[in-house]
């Protein structure tokens, strides 16, 4: 049985009990338990079940490899689902649940899928529920849906808070062995601004479990001793439960930092991810130990040697009273010891090397331990939990000599390098024959933009196996890193450590070697996903071999531990299968993160109210103050109106619309987007991107813009001002702001890459305040310091300067047909430029007005706005704006998709304006009717409304719309039916309704 022994545990607080609930259960553990360490300190082998046949599943590893142990942890808020025991921390009042189980986890109705395992092989899923097709609809999909997944998903609210946090280092050292902290402490000393994370509690890896010496002390004393080093150092700072989640292009990495889910309070954010910019990233990962792939290699009780050996040093946690080691390496020797160390039995070590290994197994021998050389395990007995191993001859076939009886087993099959941080931007793998593992190859590290590596490997990460070499090659990474970021590193030599002898390892795939197929349909590869031995040679025998093939089509290494575990099993039995060598099968691809992180961490504060955060201009509390009725536009909150005392809605825009058209009317119009585009082929760039010229506009000139997607539907449009010879300003709405820039990123980076161009997003950098009516000018050049006359600013013109001892580039463009100035300052002195227009404006009445009023006007003057004449089918040439189309140009973003058929059309609709009859308003969105009735018997129709208002301008109703053939049926009445009453009929006019010459505007 599994107990909690007398003595040691290293990282225990036996005078500090924990009380905590499994299954129901009441149980006790200690401060500084995993819940996987207490569960086995109670006895608790059986912890879930696997996913496809419902086997039982144990512990079988102690960190975050572990794929069996996944629990529901918590409950309401903070329920949180497949979570490993391994990695949490017990605290005091934690509640767990086993999964994947029906109706309780020692009796499991899901188990008679077991027993149909051979209908149930690899890919059979393929193969079947194919006929009837009705079946998939109304059995099988039902059936799979309600099978699949492993925990439940949460219901309630997350009542935790997360949060994002950016560092900018030289070195980020992952890992917080032996070989992160002398990475780290070397990387220190010459002076690098250092980060050193460590995804679990404590620092050192598995140095002190394993017995290491470093500098004539004990590994446990040297780590505090070089941690009180990094400790004295301002220039490196260091953080435990802090996972390297990914690694990314250009020294970008991902932290997972788990702050409190050791001791849960509301005080603190519960996880927090790290964005990191590094010079240089040190991937100190260590290795994982691998099974070995034999006869019930999955029953609880049978566990990796390295695991076997934490529980008991660590957590003073016996996993078995008389415990089998199987090994193809000396590595598990060090358990065995171990082992015997705690006063517990080991009747036999299983080593499938025929000559056996070296000094470690001479010591156990001396210690009395009975060492089987060239044998193998043919078969765990037991159900629950591990009864007794049948042995048999490893090169044999699999035909029982003895039966030991046992009640733990633990194996060894090699370890394999962490890799996949250096694998997840590019850098690339090779395989080590004496050790059958992957190593990072030093030759194709992962590279920048600038074509130099930014990532180095070190430790057992980087191959370095023993521990003088692992502090060796760690030591060198902390001083290339640092070098490499500018820093000139000490002459200091690397920590003095002794070497321990190894025997060869026997590379063991599968044991025995020839096992028949009946052993192989019970070795296990993925635990958690039930791949066997059997259907990877499946897959193979199917034509199957490509690996990334095979890993779909058995799930091997798609279970949530993402194969650290089975995969370079898997490969090599594929290999096998196809004769072929394991580097020529190659890998399958490793993606962030590294284990999984909270949806939480990811969206970060990003919940509630700040799901979607409100942008604010400049002058949002002096809007708020003045009777703002604000409307949402995009993810900015913008005064549709300010209403006064007594007003409705409507007068107050009615009265801001005549204000400004018969004086002088002021508009935050800060929201607009301002996107800086910067380059020697930024001209070339925007050629592409508008529909019109923009590389021949002159600096100080202004010309408004189309943009299209690729499928030639407008998109955007605004005013694009060139402020020098290559840099030019582009305004966009205000809701495409973030969009056009992302749309011009994409095409940048995934078409025009090689094209010198530089954006940048400044939208929020200026307000901008558009000064607009017949007393604008009179307004700026009272405020003086620039020369805005007609003459020294014409119309489509900028200028740069100061306009009342403000900094400000005042651009002379209409979306009004006023006389009208939009100005731009920087965002700090937006809201006293403002008031200064107000009291400078005051013997004008100016008149702050808000988005509905400057709607109106744009209608009145037949100016489009996006998202209202457009809805994502509407071209340019639907809405008049032939004279906005290059013929110029080559080519630009749309313009072939333009010249399709449906594109070129005759009976497209087309923009008109649209006068009601009798004055009054049309609906938004109505349809006209015309003659006839379609296929649905619903009357055919011929247009629709885009734009309605009540123009006080103009004492009327106006509108503007798409309709079939309008510019040639000036004058026609046509009908628009109401939900309520008549239909109402209006004349198809121009739809410029105010001003046709421009006059006002060019004044």
């Amino acid at each position: 049985m599994s107990t909690r022994l007398a003595t040691g545990g290293r990282l225990l607080d036996r005078a500090t009990q924990v009380k905590f609930q499994f299954n129901g259960k009441h149980l006790r553990g200690h401060a500084g338990d995993t819940l996987a360490s207490a569960l086995l300190a109670n006895d608790q082998m059986l912890m879930g079940r696997s996913f496809k046949y419902h086997r039982p599943r144990g512990v079988v590893a102690s960190g975050a490899e572990e794929p069996n142990a996944l629990m529901n942890l918590g409950k309401g808020g903070r329920f949180e689902p497949n979570a490993r025991a391994t990695t949490t921390e017990l605290f005091d009042g934690l509640y767990a649940e086993s999964q994947n189980h029906w109706p309780s986890l020692d009796y499991d109705v899901g188990e008679v899928n077991a027993l149909a395992a051979r209908f149930m092989p690899a890919g059979f899923y393929y193969k079947t529920f194919m006929a009837p097709a009705p079946a998939w609809k109304h059995v099988f999909e039902p059936f799979i849906r309600k099978a699949a997944g492993l925990g439940r998903a949460p219901k309630e609210r997350d009542a935790d808070r997360y949060e994002h946090f950016y560092a900018f280092v030289d070195v980020l050292v992952v890992g917080g062995g032996i070989a992160g902290l002398q990475a780290a402490k070397a990387a220190g000393e010459a002076g690098a601004k250092v980060l050193l994370i460590e995804q679990t509690a404590h620092w050192g890896g598995r140095a002190p479990v394993d017995g290491a010496e470093i500098d004539g002390m004990p590994a446990e004393d040297w780590i505090t001793k070089t941690l009180q080093a990094l400790g004295k150092m301002d220039n490196v700072s260091i953080r435990t439960r802090m996972m390297g989640a990914g690694v990314y292009d250009h020294g970008y990495a991902l932290g997972y930092e788990r702050l409190t889910d050791h001791a849960p309070t509301n005080d603190l954010p519960r996880h927090r991810l790290w964005r990191i910019r590094a010079g240089q990233i040190i991937t100190a990962t260590g290795a994982i130990e691998r099974p070995l792939s034999f006869a019930g290699n999955d029953i609880p009780g049978v566990m990796l040697a390295s695991a076997m050996r934490d529980y008991v040093a660590n957590y003073a946690v016996s996993p078995g009273d008389r415990t089998v080691v199987v090994t193809n390496n000396d590595d598990a020797y060090r358990t065995a010891l171990t082992l015997l160390d705690a006063g517990l039995a080991v009747p036999m070590i299983i080593d499938a090397r025929a000559q056996g290994g070296g000094d470690l197994m001479e010591q156990a021998k001396a210690r009395g331990i009975r060492v089987e050389t060239g044998t193998a395990i043919a078969k765990v007995n037991g159900h629950k939990r591990v009864t007794g191993v049948e042995i048999c001859p490893h090169a044999g076939e699999g035909k029982t000599m003895k039966l030991v009886a046992c009640d733990a087993v633990a194996m060894s099959g090699g370890w394999s390098p962490v890799v996949h941080l250096w694998s997840h931007c590019g850098g690339k793998l090779t395989w080590d024959d004496a050790q059958a593992h992957f190593k990072p190859n030093p030759d194709a590290a992962p590279k920048g933009a600038d074509g130099e590596a930014f990532v180095i490997p070190a430790g057992i990460a980087s191959g370095a196996m023993d521990t003088p070499d692992v502090l060796a090659d760690a030591h060198a990474a902390g001083r290339e890193a640092a070098t490499r970021t500018g820093h000139t590193p000490k002459r200091t030599s690397a920590p003095k450590a002794q070497a321990q002898p190894m025997a060869p390892l026997l590379p063991v795939w599968k044991m025995p070697q020839g096992a028949h197929a009946k052993l192989r349909a019970k070795m296990w590869l993925d635990f958690q996903n039930d791949v066997k031995v059997s259907d990877v040679q499946l897959a193979a025998q199917e034509g199957y071999e490509s690996v990334e093939h095979t890993k779909r089509y058995t799930t091997l290494g798609m279970a949530t531990d993402q194969g650290k575990l089975s995969n370079i099993n898997g490969l090599a039995i594929l290999a096998d299968s196809l004769n072929s060598p394991i580097p020529q099968v190659g890998t399958t691809t490793f993606r962030p993160p590294y284990t999984p992180i909270s949806m939480g961490a990811i969206a970060g504060e990003a919940q509630n109210e700040l799901f979607q955060p409100i942008n604010k201009t400049p002058l949002h509390d002096w809007h708020e103050a003045n009777g703002a009725y604000f409307e949402p536009v995009g993810h900015w909150r913008r005064p549709y109106c300010f209403q006064r005392p007594g007003e409705s809605v409507e007068d107050a825009v009615h009265r801001e619309v005549k204000a400004t058209r018969d004086s002088l009317g002021l508009l935050d119009a800060s929201t607009l987007g301002k996107i800086v585009v910067k380059g020697p082929d930024a001209g070339k760039f925007l050629d592409m991107m508008y529909t019109n010229m923009m590389s021949n506009l002159k600096p100080g000139k202004c010309r408004y813009g189309l943009m299209c997607t690729e499928n030639g539907f407008l998109t955007d449009d605004g005013v694009v001002a060139r402020i020098d010879d290559d840099t030019w300003l582009c305004h966009t709405t205000t809701g495409g702001a973030s969009r056009i820039h992302a749309h011009m990123e994409e095409w940048l980076q995934t078409e025009w890459w090689d094209w010198k161009v530089y954006t940048a997003n400044a939208t929020e950098q200026f307000g901008q305040i558009a000064v607009v009516g017949p007393n604008a000018r009179k307004l700026l050049e009272k405020l003086g310091g620039m020369d805005v006359s007609k003459e020294a600013l014409g119309f489509m013109e900028w200028k740069e300067g100061q306009i009342g001892g403000f900094d400000a580039r005042v651009f002379r463009i209409s979306f009004s047909g006023e006389l009208s100035y939009e100005i731009a300052v920087p965002a700090s002195q937006t809201a006293a430029f403002w008031d200064a227009l107000h009291a400078a404006g005051e013997e004008w009445s100016a008149t702050a007005y808000g988005t509905e009023a400057l709607h109106i006007m744009r209608a009145e003057k037949g100016f489009i706005m996006i998202g209202d004449e457009t809805d994502g089918t509407v071209i340019p040439q639907d809405l008049g704006l032939h004279w906005a189309l290059s013929k110029k140009k080559d080519d630009y973003l749309g313009k072939r998709a333009q010249q399709r058929s449906h594109m070129t059309d005759p009976n497209r609709w087309q923009l008109v304006g649209l006068e009601t009859l009798d004055g009054s308003v049309l609906p938004d969105g109505a349809y006209a009717v015309a003659d006839g009735r379609n296929d649905n018997g619903q009357r055919n129709t011929q247009g629709r409304v885009t734009s309605t208002y009540h123009s006080p301008t103009l004492g009327k109703g106006i509108a503007m719309g798409l309709v079939l053939n309008g510019p040639d049926r000036m004058g026609e009445v046509i009908e628009f039916p109401m939900i309520e009453g008549d239909p109402v009929k209006a004349k198809i006019v121009s739809p410029v309704f105010y001003d046709p010459e421009g006059e006002k505007q060019n004044v």
